[in-house]
Parts: C-alpha cells; structure tokens; sequence
C-alpha cells in the first residue's frame, strides 16, 4: 500500500472513530501513528472546509498535547471566531475542549485570552462561557484566582455564572468546599454552578464533597418534582455529575446517601416540571434501584417511544434483564 493510500485509510478511521463518538478509539488512532506522523496531518486537517474535520483534528491535536499544539490550537481559536457563523462556533466549542485538555502554561494562558475576549463583548453567550470555564477546570492552577475574579467583576452579572462555580472551587480546599455545600444560606444557583463545572471533571480529592450536595438537594425533591426553577435545576446539575461516571462515583459513597439518591430518584420519574430531570432520575434507579422499582418506572414511562426506552430499559435492568 502507497504511503498516500496509508494517510487515506488513518484519515477516515479517525474520522469515523470520531464521528461515532468513540473518543476511545480516536485516540488510539491518534497515539498509534504518533506525534511525528499524525501532527502534519491533523494541522491540515484544520485548514479543511468541513467544519467536522476541523472539530476532530483539533481533538487530536488535544491529545498529542504540548505548546505547540496549544499554539496552533489559539491560532485556529482566532480564524473560527472571526468566522461569525454556525460552522465557526462548533469549532470553537472543540478548540476550547481540546487546549482544556493540554496540562501546563501555554495552552491555560490561551484560554485566559479566550475568556477575555469573551468578556469584552460584555454579553458572553452562556453556552461559551461554560466551554471555557470548564476548560479552566481541567488545566487548573492558583494563578487563575485573580484572573477569573477579574472577569466576573467586569461582567458583572447580576445572576451567578459558571464563573462563579470556577472561582469557587479555585479557592476553596475540600473541607471548605464540603461546609459551603452543606449551608443551607448558600443560593441554590451557586451550588448548581459548582456542580456544573464538577461535571467537567472531578478530581478523587472532591469525591468526599458529594454528600453535603446530596444533603442539599433532599429537601427540594418535592419542589422540583412539581416546579421548573432553582430546585429543579439543581437536581438536574446533581445527577449529571453523579451520572457522569456512576460505576466510578456511586460506589465511593456511604451507603445512606445511596439511599438518599434512590429515594430522590423514586420521586422524580414522576417529575411534571422537568423531562430532563425524570430522564435523570431513571437512569440513576437503573444503577441504584430495586426490582420493585421497575413498575413505578413502568407507570411513569413518557409518551414519546425515544424517552420511553430510557424507562423501559432501566425498568428491565431492575429486573435483571439485559
């Protein structure tokens, strides 16, 4: 095989590794033909006109990591937002994804400057600010405490943002983190920011913080099952991060807030105010459930045959189906 026809055939395994959201796979692709060889490529797979192949060639640019990815990753940040369109913000999505991924000085200070310019627009779309802070999760270091507290007071938002949940848990240490969660003065919007930017990433040393979240959330279960607000959206922000890596985090914790969290669950299949929330609150019975929780998943099944399988399957795991 011509060595024309080798780059071809890596080309579309990536790609459709990639494309089938098989990050496992991609990587693979990526390590197996190694930092010498694959960087060409991939460099030039972000000149393409295909939105989607520059997405996945700065994924793997993420991977093979080091300054001269973040580099080249920054300029590419620059061409996609000056793009202004559709294409352009899913690329940048994926540029930002991939510098999070990239541990040491470079890659964290082309995300400040992302951050920063974000900022200067003044009314930073939500979606963007999430993609960068939780960037900043992943590559985090002390020096950015002054920078992000910079950024929220030149924001200035009214309400809490994600940087709010980044600031917080820049600076506070485990047990801080644990007393805050367990305040009950603390707004329900800052804790849910903090647990958005867990979902990001959480680190073994934050595993013990979970209960007091837990905790938090127990006395809301019956107004989120009934209301769309706070206490809805907290519940939502609490089972993405539980259900993030279940086999991994549900075993760590005590047994009474398994208990807890198949309780909340039990309540929220049923939940009027959020799908969302319901869908959560299935899946989670699946990992913690009972066989007598199948019938109630069974009685609360939606309508729509996509969200009903989410039940029906959670529901025949119970049963100990596969």
């Amino acid at each position: 095989m011509a060595r024309k026809d080798d780059v071809t055939q890596w080309r579309s395994e990536f790609l459709d590794a990639f494309d089938e959201g098989d990050e496992t796979r991609a990587r693979a692709q990526v390590s197996h033909l190694g930092a010498r060889k694959a960087r060409p490529l991939l460099e030039a797979m972000l000149e393409d006109p295909d939105a989607f192949v520059r997405q996945a060639a700065a994924f793997g640019l993420g991977e093979l990591g080091g300054a001269a990815s973040a580099r080249r990753l920054e300029h590419q940040l620059a061409l996609e937002e000056a793009r202004g369109d559709h294409d352009g913000a899913a690329v940048v999505e994926a540029l930002t994804q991939a510098l999070g991924r990239i541990k040491g000085t470079s890659a964290r200070a082309s995300l400040i400057r992302r951050l920063q310019r974000l900022i200067a627009t003044g009314r930073p779309e939500p979606a963007d600010l999430n993609d960068v802070a939780c960037a900043l999760w992943r590559n985090r270091h002390p020096e950015l405490i002054p920078i992000v507290r910079q950024a929220m007071e030149t924001l200035g938002s009214p309400s809490p943002t994600v940087l709010h949940g980044l600031l917080v848990l820049l600076e506070m240490s485990p047990e801080e983190l644990r007393a805050w969660a367990a305040d009950d003065s603390i707004p329900l919007e800052f804790k849910g920011e903090v647990l958005t930017v867990l979902t990001e990433e959480i680190p073994e040393t934050l595993v013990s913080t979970l209960p007091a979240f837990i905790s938090s959330a127990w006395p809301l279960v019956e107004t989120a099952a009934k209301h769309k607000g706070a206490a809805s959206g907290y519940c939502v922000a609490l089972f993405s991060l539980l259900l993030l890596s279940p086999e991994r985090l549900l075993p760590m914790l005590p047994e009474a807030d398994l208990t807890r969290l198949r309780d909340m669950a039990r309540r929220l299949v049923a939940a009027t105010s959020s799908l969302k929330c319901a869908l959560q609150a299935a899946v989670l019975l699946r990992h913690l459930g009972q066989p007598e929780d199948a019938a109630l998943l069974e009685a609360h099944r939606p309508t729509d045959p996509g969200l009903a399988k989410v039940f029906d399957d959670a529901a025949l795991a119970l049963r100990g189906h596969p």
